[in-house]
């Protein structure tokens, strides 16, 4: 068992050929060249990279900008910068401000280019602190690098070219050997304004790196070389030993000697304790066993890093683990046994759970419990509060009275006992009393805090009782009501979410596609797109608006409705022929069906057209191509009902009353059009009429009906 777990933790580690193939030397490889790249291949002296550092007009400008604007806030500026002003603004502009000229220039390059050297000169300082590592691997290693885009080489063998240092390699005996390739970049510290200037000088490399077999003993990569190796040996010799003890034992062990049968002496009084006693033992052994096995892997683990400094502490360590871990698995199968014997050939299941710890303490909880209730039912069950208190106070005066009566008339020792067989049961049911009623003063304490975590019990038909189920009813409408104001904040963070995209989604579109308009070297071809982009964007942000605005006119109320007698059939098919053209070029097959002639109703059809118009524009935008859309209309006694059903192309949630809310879509990744204010709209609309407009979904279906008095 041991051996698995070592296998499994550390045997991964121990399956490459040696360190050279293993990730750690790979990342020691990457540092080194990172290094090398910085401080060899693409080395650039301080001066040389200051020589590359450039201002652009647009940082002069944003720098100016930063100082507190060109056209705003100018007696402050130009208090500061007099000398760099002009005294006059240019044409068109009617505030007085601060406006860069040539002396105002000079003067923001000036100071931009002092502060990227200061940048640079930090970088280079930080740098410095690297080297270090560089050194420690730069006598480990051998390499060449040359480069495609110049004629640099560099190398710390002895050869001249890259040809040279090819065949000085092959003439070595190397332990490792692999072809690098070095990007045209350099690891930075810092990333600042200096960084992207610098990274046009560097240029790649390419080359080969090794590890000579002649390495000092004592250096890192040598170091890690052993401990690797023996690591390796010392894991798989494990392993192996734990394989080969694995399949002697197998093949050995006499199990009738191990596990001993339920019959013998120690077995008859192990299965006296209660079952689930001796399985909690069982658990406990087990996990011991576990827990020393995974100790065991913590001492390899302990014995690769200290390279073998506490060998003799390490075999230990191993022997006393696997002896315990040994003895625990034992007992832990020996008490296996015994309980499956117990449980299959002993007595029956239902003996077994009534002998158990659990069983008997419940029973005897239930059994106080059953006492309690009794004689809390049989006490004085129909005295109000106030009586049972007075009776409390009286009881005690009596006692008092009773107590100094029986000091000076021993006499009277009889009344005092008979007076306490009665006044100690009553007594007790008063404090009972009492203490429900703390319960129910506790809990309304805990509810203006706002904790409605449990419900008081309900004992009895007292006045205390009727007080604590209406303290449970206080709790339901709290729990409600939180619930709905979770809800509530949930839908709002949600409205507000979504507004902000998609009224941002077209405003961006349209400030991007403005700026783009700009520019004086576009194509008449590309001005116009861009003309009937920022077009489309604005219609679709005058729809959302225009839908935000209705929405808002109809949650208020301030909406008229001018009601006339309409044939529904004849307004649903002008709002279907509307949608022809679309209708056509869609997958979707319509189907309007209406069994009776036409069908009246007092609605104002113009807005009743918008209901219409919303749900088909729904359907045409949420519906699983090829599929069959049905439109019905029926008269069913004094009301109208108007069904539209299709299958969706989106997964809805089953919470339909979220799905009419404001700005709620089908497609929750919102890349569809729509402002997600039809449903809600349509709602809006059916009910100004009286009428009702439910949802239903049954799987993919999709089903909305609209009912018309």
């Amino acid at each position: 068992m041991s051996g698995i777990v070592i296998t499994f933790s550390l045997g991964g580690n121990y399956v490459q050929r040696n360190y050279f193939h293993t990730p750690a030397f790979q990342g020691k490889l990457d540092e080194f060249v990172s290094y090398l790249n910085m401080f060899v291949l693409n080395d650039l002296p301080l001066e040389e990279a200051k020589q590359q550092l450039k201002v652009t007009e647009d940082e002069i400008v944003n720098y100016w900008m930063n100082q507190g604007g060109i056209t705003v806030q100018s007696d402050s500026l130009a208090g500061n910068y007099q000398f760099y002003i002009s005294d006059a603004p240019p044409d068109g502009h009617e505030e007085v401000g601060v406006y860069p000229n040539a002396e105002m220039e000079a003067f923001a390059r000036t100071e931009l280019l002092r502060e990227k050297q200061r940048q640079l000169e930090e970088y280079y300082q930080q740098r410095e602190v690297l080297r270090s590592h560089y050194v420690k691997f730069h006598d480990q290693f051998q390499y060449y690098f040359t480069s495609s885009v110049s004629d640099k080489f560099h190398t710390n063998m002895s050869s001249v070219n890259a040809k040279a240092a090819e065949m000085e390699m092959n003439a070595q005996s190397l332990q490792y050997r692999t072809r690098y390739y070095v990007p045209n970049d350099v690891y930075l510290m810092t990333f600042n304004a200096v960084h992207g200037e610098l990274k046009g000088k560097y240029i790649p490399f390419q080359g080969e790196i090794a590890v000579s077999s002649d390495l000092a003993p004592g250096s890192n990569l040598m170091v890690e070389y052993n401990r690797y190796r023996q690591g390796q040996i010392l894991v798989w010799s494990y392993v192996f030993a734990a394989m080969a003890a694995l399949i002697i034992c197998g093949l050995k062990l006499n199990k009738k000697v191990l596990l001993m049968g339920s019959g013998n002496k120690w077995g008859m009084h192990y299965n006296k304790l209660p079952v689930d006693l001796r399985i909690i033992l069982m658990f406990l052994s087990s996990i011991g066993a576990v827990s020393l096995l995974f100790f065991m892997k913590g001492t390899f683990v302990s014995l690769y890093h200290s390279y073998f400094a506490g060998v003799w502490t390490f075999v230990v360590d191993m022997l006393t683990g696997l002896l315990l871990a040994s003895l625990l698995v034992l007992i832990t199968s020996i008490q296996g046994k015994y309980v499956v014997e117990a449980l299959t050939k002993g007595q029956s299941l239902r003996q077994e759970w009534e002998r158990s710890l659990l069983y008997r303490t419940g029973q005897r909880i239930k059994l106080w419990s059953r006492e309690v209730k009794m004689g809390l039912t049989n006490a004085f069950l129909k005295k109000s509060v106030g009586m049972q208190f007075v009776s409390l106070v009286l009881m005690v005066f009596t006692w008092g009275v009773l107590t100094v009566i029986i000091v000076f008339y021993p006499v009277m020792i009889f009344l005092y006992a008979l007076w306490l067989a009665v006044a100690i049961p009553v007594a007790w049911f008063l404090i009972k009393q009492i203490g429900y009623f703390n319960q129910i003063v506790i809990k309304t304490e805990e509810l203006t805090r706002g904790d409605i975590s449990q419900e008081l019990s309900v004992k009895g038909k007292s006045v205390l009782a009727g007080m604590a189920a209406n303290m449970n009813l206080l709790t339901q409408a709290a729990k409600s009501w939180q619930n709905e104001q979770v809800k509530s904040e949930r839908l709002k963070t949600e409205l507000i979410t979504n507004v902000s995209h998609d009224l941002r989604t077209p405003l961006t579109s349209i400030i991007t596609y403005t700026e783009l308009l700009k520019k004086e070297d576009i194509t008449r071809e590309e001005r116009q797109a861009y003309v009937n982009i920022i077009d489309q964007k604005s219609q679709r942000l005058k729809v959302l608006i225009n839908d935000l605005f209705e929405i808002s006119k109809m949650a208020s109320g301030n909406v008229e409705v001018v009601k006339e007698k309409v044939d529904l059939i004849q307004l649903l098919q002008q709002a279907l022929a509307e949608y022809s053209d679309s209708i056509a070029e869609s997958s979707l097959h319509f189907r309007f069906s209406n069994d009776s002639g036409p069908v009246y109703a007092s609605v104002d059809g113009q807005k009743l057209w918008r209901v219409f118009d919303n749900l088909i524009g729904n359907v045409l935008k949420y519906s699983l191509e090829h599929s069959r859309v049905y439109i019905s209309v029926q008269e069913l006694g004094n009301q109208a009902i108007i069904s539209f059903k299709n299958v969706t192309k989106y997964e809805l949630s089953g919470d339909m009353d979220e799905l009419l809310e404001r700005f709620k879509r089908g497609d929750s990744s919102r890349h569809t059009e729509g402002s997600g204010l039809g449903l809600a709209i349509a709602r809006s609309i059916v009910e100004l009429h009286g009428g009702k407009f439910d949802i239903n979904v049954e799987g993919d279906l999709f089903k909305v009906d609209i009912i018309l008095s």
